[in-house]
């Protein structure tokens, strides 16, 4: 645009200087200045010589041309460059020179070289007409710049300026709804006052309407003719055609467009406020509600419209009602409202607050006043469904069996599961194993798999069978071919047969010189194990852990005892099993070794094992290798339970994390409460013994004996044995010489047997097991004493007989409600006598509805133990309160009989 405009403006003469060009003294030439103009007022000067023609000697003379001889017309100066690469022809070139005399008298042109100082002044004008051209270029860029971020800022301010027009308009559209629902609201008001003359609001718009103003109403009346139709925004006519016109007010929020960038004030919010006469009157100038308020009010009215229109009837539930239950959940299972179970309690003479706790039978009172159904439930019962799933016809298949190989100290026990565990690490061509966990299972070279649990020692095996879990299928008994029957062996055999599961007799370390078989069969006589070789039922194989021989033998041997067993189980069924071992790793966190049973154990399932409970983050196999899932009969480890289980405790799957957290925290409180009757009662396992034997879960007492000699076991075996009858059987688990150990404790322990120590004694060790387990000792050195008390135990296991003996009966004439005592019947002893503390039974018609104690029985005031027939007294009830008149009382004695065996 600039290059345009310097293009189109007229172009100046050139301006000639008489000072002469400083060195140019030449005769031929003469140098002049010229004053170049540019637009914007910029100026520069520029030295121009002229050549004059040179004479020719050849005789043609030719007039001399004179530098002023055309003054009219000096020479152009070249226009500033603007761009384009084009350059400006300054000097001696650029002005027109006199040319030289041809020989046919015409004028040439001499050229001459440039001078240093010519070139310099040539280069530097050169330079400045391009810095000029930059500079140019760049102030047209910057103004082009500025026009469009200027016409950008307008249109952005053009956009703006309409938004807020529309926002002003719909606002101003609300605000108008807004005013004619409240008018509506307003003229309903009023047509209720008025329906309503005997209200202050409707007398005081009676008057208002009769003629008296308000003095407050700053309403202008405006003269109107008669029939004359009522302008736009009249609220309402008073007497004699006045219109009440509303005074002006300024629109609210009618804001005019503003310059971006102008602070907007704020509107002044409205203190005003509404009354009766102002809207009588017609005074619509009234704060108005907020757009929320409105719809509340809106949904309020609608609700009450259809209050009626459809009745919703009341479900009725089955409430589920614990041993004890507050009121606030009592509430929530009845889907009830709390206030109304408090009134319920108040009108049968409860005071309960909502987080109040209340027995099963005033909350079964609670739901049956209320409509619903109850339902008795007990604590224990969360566990119900656990374990007593059937599964179906058909749904069974075969499972490995679980063996157990025990025996006496370096018998071979160890070497045995090595050599089977080599055997099995040689049909799966592995290089290592990482033993890890106290069970694994081996693979027969015919597919076939046996687990076996690598118990240490016989603690595990008892503690699993004292929790009630029945994990071994097979017992393997190690005997050493040269040692013969142990000591500890008798204990093995004695566990074996306690736990009721078949026996396999592995003779061991028949490699030896002094082996013999013949001898052990026949040493097993003794404690009633008869093998196959000898007419028993009990398999025995000879075998060498160290040779490796007859080790397919004893496999054998355990499948074929695996088929006689029939060992099944359905895998696709939610898991239970039991837990083998347990411990805590620092890496891991709890870590549970669990033998499956029954169903599919898989990560993620949700399980309760004992008091804790968990979900499966990861399985391991006995490998370390991680599993997806675990069938029957197979050993994993466990990671994810929230604490450590016991050695033997169960696990079971469970559909939810609640269910799971539900159960562990009954058992928690179950083991809890346990073991404070323990501490309050000290030594009560002969207590606690008795009363599973009331309750059905113990049928028999077993009895642990220990002796100085042989003979007075026996003797004394034999002596509890002919106690037992048909009502109770006396059982001696085990019979043995020598003091008691850590080791008996532990089979009483798992057998719930009472110790009898007979001239023995515990040694330091087992007489702390037993502090710690409640395991009952007891020492004698009298036989006959040992059979008394066993003798008395067993009297003591007898359930007893109890004999009811009639009194007499009681008629209730009156009931008085008495202030801090309740409900007192006023009877006529019509049959027999009535005694303070009997039983006694309510009868209403001929029914019995209650069955309890006296709590008090009067005669006039006086307190009396008894009342004889034909005599008038009153009864009250221990914690009951619901007699009528004409009701039958009852009285009765209930007389213990001892049993005897």
């Amino acid at each position: 645009m600039t290059e345009q405009k310097e293009t189109n403006k007229p172009t100046k003469p050139l301006t000639l200087s008489t000072t002469a060009r400083t060195g140019a003294s030449s005769s031929k030439s003469d140098a002049t200045q010229v004053r170049q103009k540019f637009s914007h007022g910029r100026t520069r000067a520029v030295t121009v010589e002229v050549k004059k023609p040179a004479k020719r000697t050849s005789g043609a003379s030719a007039s001399p041309a004179s530098p002023a001889a055309s003054p009219a017309k000096p020479p152009p100066a070249a226009a500033p460059s603007t761009g384009g690469g084009r350059t400006l022809k300054l000097g001696g070139g650029a002005a027109s020179r006199p040319a030289p005399t041809r020989p046919d008298g015409g004028r040439g042109i001499v050229l001459r070289t440039l001078t240093e100082e010519e070139k310099e002044a040539r280069a530097r004008a050169l330079v400045d007409a391009n810095r000029e051209a930059e500079v140019a270029r760049q102030r047209a860029a910057e103004e082009a710049a500025r026009r469009a971020a200027e016409e950008k800022a307008r249109k952005a301010a053009e956009e703006e300026h309409k938004r807020r027009l529309a926002e002003e308009e719909a606002r101003r559209k609300a605000e108008e709804e807004m005013k004619r629902k409240a008018d509506v609201m307003v003229q309903k008001r009023l047509d209720q006052a008025a329906s309503a003359p005997q209200t202050p609001i409707a007398r005081q718009a009676d008057e208002i309407k009769a003629g008296a103003a308000p003095s407050t109403s700053p309403a202008q009346p405006v003269r109107r003719p008669p029939g004359a139709p009522a302008p736009a925004g009249a609220s309402s006519t008073g007497p004699g055609g006045v219109l009440r016109r509303p005074p002006m007010r300024p629109a609210i929020n009618k804001r005019l467009p503003q310059p971006p960038g102008a602070r907007r004030e704020a509107p002044k919010r409205r203190s005003d406020k509404i009354d009766v006469a102002r809207a009588v009157a017609g005074e619509n100038d009234f704060r108005s509600r907020s757009v929320a308020q409105q719809r509340r009010r809106l949904e309020r009215e609608r609700r009450r419209e259809h209050a009626n229109d459809t009745p919703q009837q009341k479900v009725y539930r089955e409430v589920t009602i614990p041993e004890t239950i507050t009121v606030q959940e009592l509430a929530s299972r009845m889907s009830e409202r709390g206030a109304d179970v408090i009134k319920t309690l108040m009108r049968m003479g409860v005071m309960a607050t909502i987080n109040h706790a209340i027995d099963a039978d005033t909350a079964e009172l609670v739901v049956t006043e209320m409509g619903h159904r109850p339902k008795r439930v007990a604590e224990g019962d969360v566990e119900l469904g656990l374990s007593d799933m059937v599964d179906p016809e058909g749904s069974q298949v075969s499972r490995p069996p679980v063996v157990t190989i025990m025996g006496h100290v370096d018998h071979g026990k160890t070497s045995l599961l090595d050599a089977l565990r080599a055997t099995d690490v040689a049909a799966h061509e592995a290089g290592g194993i990482t033993q890890h966990i106290g069970a694994y299972q081996v693979t027969l070279p015919s597919q076939q798999k046996i687990t076996f649990l690598d118990t240490p020692g016989h603690e595990a095996f008892t503690a699993m069978r004292a929790r009630g879990a029945k994990v071994t299928d097979i017992v393997v008994l190690v005997v050493a071919g040269d040692d013969g029957v142990m000591p500890q062996t008798k204990e093995a055999i004695a566990h074996a047969k306690s736990a009721g599961v078949p026996m396999i007799v592995a003779i061991n370390k028949m490699d030896k010189p002094g082996a013999d078989a013949s001898r052990v069969r026949t040493e097993l006589l003794q404690d009633e194990v008869q093998v196959e070789q000898l007419g028993g039922d009990v398999q025995s194989i000879e075998v060498s852990a160290v040779k490796k021989t007859n080790l397919d033998k004893l496999e054998e041997a355990i499948l074929l005892q695996a088929e006689v067993l029939e060992l099944r189980a359905n895998p696709n069924r939610p898991a239970d099993g039991v837990v083998v071992e347990a411990k805590l790793d620092p890496g891991r966190g709890p870590v549970a070794t669990v033998l499956v049973q029954r169903g599919t154990l898989k990560v993620g399932d949700v399980l309760v094992a004992g008091s804790v409970w968990g979900r499966v983050r990861r399985l391991l196999d006995d490998r370390g290798s991680a599993v997806d899932s675990a069938g029957p009969a197979f050993p994993v480890e466990i990671l994810g339970l929230d604490g450590t289980p016991q050695a033997g405790d169960e696990f079971h799957v469970v559909e939810s994390e609640a269910r799971a957290r539900e159960v562990a925290d009954f058992r928690s409180r179950r083991e809890r409460q346990a073991q404070l009757a323990r501490a309050a009662g000290g030594r009560g396992t002969l207590e606690e013994m008795l009363k599973g034997i009331r309750e059905g879960t113990a049928k028999e007492l077993p009895v642990l004996i220990k002796a100085d000699v042989q003979g007075s076991a026996e003797a004394l075996a034999g002596a509890i044995s002919r106690l037992s009858t048909e009502k109770v059987a006396a059982r001696v688990i085990y019979s043995g010489v020598g003091g008691i150990s850590e080791a008996d404790i532990t089979l009483a322990k798992a057998s719930g047997a009472l110790i009898i120590g007979f001239n023995v004694r515990a040694n330091p060790q087992a007489r702390e097991i037993a502090r710690r387990d409640k395991v009952d000792i007891r020492y004698y050195s009298i036989i006959y004493k040992v059979t008394e008390d066993i003798q008395s135990l067993m009297v003591g296991l007898l359930e007893p007989t109890f004999k009811e003996t009639f009194l007499g009966n009681a008629q209730i004439r009156e009931v008085f409600r008495i202030t801090k005592v309740g409900n007192v019947a006023g009877c006529m002893v019509t049959e027999g006598q009535v005694k303070r503390g009997a039983k006694v039974r309510l009868l209403r018609d001929n029914v019995v509805i209650h069955e309890g104690t006296l709590k008090t029985l009067r005669r006039f005031k006086d307190e009396v133990r008894e009342v004889q027939h034909g005599f008038e007294c009153g009864m009250a009830f221990e914690n009951y309160d619901d007699i009528k008149v004409g009701d039958v009382i009852e009285c009765f004695e209930v007389e213990e009989v001892r049993p005897t065996l």
